[in-house]
């Protein structure tokens, strides 16, 4: 008998155990998630009736490449841009729900006299919801288009990039188990000094990779490919003082920004499913039923910490952003459980071994309650909302309605506001690169440089080196927005505003100026003098070269290139509306798309044959064709069967336009009567019209729409005509028509045919 290795038989019974708890709970209709921690629990040395996993390391392992999937995937459906869509009613409720959970869950653990690193991790534990738990019960209620759905969602979104924030955090605090502030802000500073780094160059670098070698790119060599970069951005994390999970969800946010983010996931999604699987059955092994009972008390407190602390913190978050109370209230009350992040974190802190053995079955008993319980608890919100708003004082009604109307008004930013904002990305941007590439030419090239040109020579071709590769950034950073409309408009407005813009300028090239003296003085032992006058002439002559400006432009052209070109490719496929739609409705106007159907008189017709303009007050900007876009079409452009053409017109004119169209789509029930197709013979006889006429002389298809299906001469069988043969008397010809051309053709033409 063969041997077989323990892992594979550990692998065969984790997945035929969540094989079954998966079909189990898809029949229950209760989230996979939970199946699969039941599936652990079975699986578990602690389940004495069941067949338990051998090898619990090499499981874990397996979980740990689970971890890197499920928060890859995660990035492949995040977008940076979301960020910026979200509003800032979304922003204000998710930093008020985890900073105040936060405090709940180390409260609670404090009071059950824990380990402060157990209390901080309980904190970090239930501050995130679970997105699964919550899209599902969304579904499955039939809450998806709802209005406050579409709030919940978008605080889940920041709930999701925070937690990776918290999760490096815990981390560099486990490592170091030092909470002072000045390390705590160095902690913060490095991670968004790499996220930084990391954003801008992968958003560079990688979209171009895609594109150039999509010819290339295989479903296979799309997916390798892609694994390749997720697991050499973990490693670099790694390298770097970051978790595994950390490095994941940053390469999945950057291919989410290419056009191949929906095939990537796609591809990826069946892997993910699978080890993702593997890690929710681990966390399910880490369950000990005597520990569950022994910790029962905690639990339940935990779960109502939970409950309670979601619902209140999360409708005092949303009313904060000016929310009215019952929006505030069923976006609380839908946020009730914890699910895959908690697990995340508690697996951080086990393999930290910062953490108490209790804590992880503790927050997994916790999670498949809150899970069982949030259905019910969005259910019961909007009954809460109406008994506490039938139960409020006026006084504190009043103030909640003026506050939320409050909210709503547009907060029209300054001049000063937007281009110190605009200066402050600049100039941190670049500088963050400037670092970069000066760390790595210290690092590599400068000691490459000193080996191949020992003495002055070397560490001046690297400082040359060094200097040019910076000096796109520098100039960047010292001359961009200094003829921005807002710097005009404010140079122009007063002369008050002239020393604090001149200022602005001399700060970014004093800021400049440093960056080449560090490399000098790093590279030279000179006097400060002499390095500060080589720093100046240098910066002089970066914003004067020509050379240098266009590159600058173009580096900076390519990034929002590829920032939005997945984009710019939805517009162009019609899969997103144009930016400029938006802009429509504050002028009563809308851009809509209508299909042309197959059936529609319009098929076929000229723009200008239609003269929708004159006709219905609609202007077609551009029609959708395929994988074609026309954009302004010409008035000879004819329009085709399943055409989607993009209008601008009111409301009242796209109405009027769509009712017209449904018109001309419309088939009528005596075209069906008349399009009836029928088979009749007749014989050619001494008088008839066709004889000794061709198939062509005879025009009975150009003149009669019939068709000649075949000929009967003499004995021969039924033959296709010949097209250059006549007609002779006593041919017996089969036509097929419709009813009236046939019958048209009969009686008109053929007078003494004998009709069979």
């Amino acid at each position: 008998m063969s041997h077989l290795a323990p892992l594979i038989a550990d692998l065969a019974l984790i997945l035929i155990c969540a094989g079954i708890m998966t079909l189990v709970f898809k029949k229950l209709k209760q989230p996979l998630v939970l199946g699969y921690v039941v599936a652990g629990f079975l699986a578990s040395p602690h389940m004495a009736y069941t067949p338990s996993v051998m090898d619990t390391a090499n499981i874990q392992t397996w979980a740990d490449i689970g971890v890197i999937f499920l928060l890859f995937a995660l990035g492949l459906e995040f977008s940076f841009k979301k960020i910026v869509k979200v509003g800032g009613a979304a922003i204000i409720a998710a930093c008020t729900i985890i900073f105040c959970m936060i405090l709940l869950g180390v409260a609670v653990g404090t009071g059950f006299g824990w380990k402060r690193m157990d209390c901080i991790f309980l904190g970090g534990m239930i501050a995130m919801s679970s997105t699964t738990i919550i899209y599902k019960a969304f579904d499955d209620l039939g809450m998806r288009k709802k209005q406050f759905t579409g709030l919940v969602l978008s605080v889940l979104i920041l709930e999701d990039i925070l937690a990776i924030v918290l999760m490096v955090m815990l981390s560099t605090m486990a490592v170091s188990n030092n909470f002072e502030g000045a390390e705590m802000l160095g902690s913060i500073a490095k991670l968004l000094f790499f996220l930084i780094l990391w954003f801008v160059v992968g958003i560079y670098l990688i979209p171009e990779l895609l594109k150039r070698c999509r010819k290339l790119m295989s479903e296979e060599t799309l997916l390798i490919v892609s694994l390749g970069l997720c697991f050499g951005m973990v490693v670099m994390a790694a390298h770097t003082g970051f978790s595994a999970a950390f490095g994941a969800f940053i390469m999945g946010s950057i291919l989410a920004e290419t056009v191949e983010a929906e095939s990537i996931e796609r591809l990826v999604k069946p892997v993910k499913d699978l080890f993702g699987a593997i890690f929710f059955v681990s966390v399910g092994m880490m369950v000990d039923p005597a520990m569950i009972m022994e910790y029962a008390g905690p639990i339940v407190v935990i779960t109502l910490a939970v409950i309670i602390g979601q619902s209140l913190f999360g409708t005092l978050g949303v009313l904060l952003a000016g929310q009215p109370l019952k929006t505030a209230m069923q976006c609380g009350f839908s946020l009730t459980q914890i699910g895959e992040f908690a697990f995340i974190i508690a697996s951080l802190g086990v393999s930290l071994h910062v953490t108490s053995h209790f804590l992880y079955p503790i927050v997994v008993a916790v999670s498949v309650i809150t899970t069982f319980l949030t259905p019910y608890m969005i259910r019961v919100a909007e009954p809460a909302s109406n008994f506490v708003d039938t139960h409020l004082p006026d006084k504190w009604r009043k103030f909640l309605t003026r506050y939320a109307s409050g909210s709503q008004t547009m907060n029209h930013e300054s001049l000063w506001k937007k281009l110190i904002f605009a200066l402050v990305r600049i100039t941190v941007v670049y500088s963050i690169i400037c670092v970069a590439v000066i760390a790595l030419a210290f690092r590599f090239l400068v000691p490459f440089f000193h080996d191949s040109l020992p003495g002055t020579w070397g560490s001046l071709l690297a400082a040359l080196v060094i200097i040019l590769f910076i000096a796109p950034f520098l100039r960047a950073i010292m001359i961009k927005k200094n003829h921005s409309v807002e710097f005009v408009t404010l140079w122009n407005d007063s002369r008050g505003n002239r020393a604090p813009l001149v200022a602005t300028i001399v700060l970014r090239v004093l800021l400049a100026v440093s960056f080449v003296m560090f490399v000098i003085a790093g590279l030279f032992k000179v006097s400060v003098g002499l390095v500060f006058g080589v720093a100046v002439l240098s910066v002089i002559v970066m914003i004067l070269s020509r050379q240098l400006k266009k590159q600058s432009i173009l580096i900076e052209r390519k990034f929002f290139q590829n920032l939005r070109y997945r984009d710019m490719r939805a517009e162009y496929l019609g899969e997103k509306k144009p930016e400029y739609a938006g802009r429509l409705l504050s002028r009563d106007l809308h851009l809509t798309d209508f299909e042309i159907p197959g059936e529609s008189d319009w098929a076929g017709r000229t723009l200008a044959e239609l003269n929708f303009g004159k006709r219905y007050g609609v202007h077609v900007v551009s029609i959708l064709r395929g994988k074609k876009r026309i954009n302004i079409p010409g008035a000879a452009v004819r329009l085709f069967p399943q055409d989607k053409i993009q209008v601008i017109a009111t409301d009242e004119e796209l109405n009027v336009f769509g009712r017209e169209m449904n018109k001309v789509s419309a088939i009528d029930s005596d075209v069906i009567e008349k399009s009836e197709m029928i088979l009749r013979q007749f014989r050619v006889d001494g008088d008839s019209p066709f004889l000794n006429k061709t198939l062509k002389e005879a025009g009975i298809r150009e003149k009669y729409h019939c068709l000649i299906a075949g000929v009967e001469r003499g004995e021969e069988a039924l033959h296709a005509p010949d097209p250059h043969e006549p007609f002779v008397e006593g041919d017996v010809v089969w036509i097929v028509g419709e009813n009236d051309d046939v019958y048209q053709l009969v009686g008109q033409k053929c007078e003494n045919i004998d009709m069979k």
